[in-house]
C-alpha cells in the first residue's frame, strides 16, 4: 500500500513541477505580447465630430480590417465582391500584409441568394491555404447600397 502512495505521490510533484514549468512559460509568452499597443492605421469615421470606428487597426504582428463595401453601380454581386476583395487588398498592402496573409474574412450579403456568384469571384483571391470564413446573409441588407461587406483580420510581417 505504501508503494502505491509513494508512486502516487511522485507521479503528483512531476505534475506539479510540469504545470509550474508550463505556467511560468505562459506567463513569459504573454508578457511578451503585453508589449504591443493598439495603432490606429486606418481613417476614423466619426458621428457628430465623435470617433465611431477605425478603418484598420495593428496590434503587434496583427491587423484587422473593419468591413469594406462597394456603393456604386452596377448592383450585380460579382462586380460588388470584386471591388470589396480590391479594397481589402489595397488595404492590406498599405499596412504591410497580403491576401495569403489573411487569417480570418467575415462575409456579410446582401442576399443569401448571391452566395454562389459571390463565391466564384472569392474563389482562390487568398492563395493555396485561405482563410477561415464565416459568411452571413444580413438581416435588412448590408449598409449603404453594398450587394456584400467584408472585414478581415490578418498576420503582418
Amino acid at each position: 500500500m505504501e508503494a502505491k502512495t509513494t508512486r502516487r505521490a511522485s507521479f503528483k510533484k512531476i505534475g506539479m513541477g510540469l504545470a509550474a514549468l508550463f505556467g511560468i512559460g505562459s506567463v513569459q509568452a504573454m508578457d511578451k505580447t503585453s508589449k504591443a499597443k493598439k495603432e490606429v492605421v486606418g481613417k476614423i469615421e466619426t458621428d457628430q465630430d465623435i470617433p465611431l470606428f477605425s478603418g484598420a487597426v495593428k496590434h503587434g504582428n496583427t491587423l484587422y480590417i473593419a468591413g469594406k463595401g462597394a456603393h456604386v453601380e452596377p448592383f450585380e454581386i460579382k462586380a460588388h465582391t470584386e471591388i470589396v476583395l480590391q479594397e481589402l487588398q489595397k488595404e492590406l498592402e498599405k499596412n504591410g500584409s497580403s491576401m495569403d496573409k489573411v487569417l480570418k474574412v467575415n462575409v456579410y450579403l446582401a442576399d443569401l441568394a448571391d452566395y454562389k456568384g459571390m463565391n466564384e469571384v472569392f474563389r482562390g483571391r487568398f492563395g493555396k491555404n485561405p482563410p477561415v470564413r464565416t459568411t452571413v446573409a444580413t438581416y435588412g441588407g448590408v449598409p449603404g447600397k453594398s450587394l456584400v461587406e467584408m472585414d478581415c483580420i490578418a498576420a503582418v510581417d
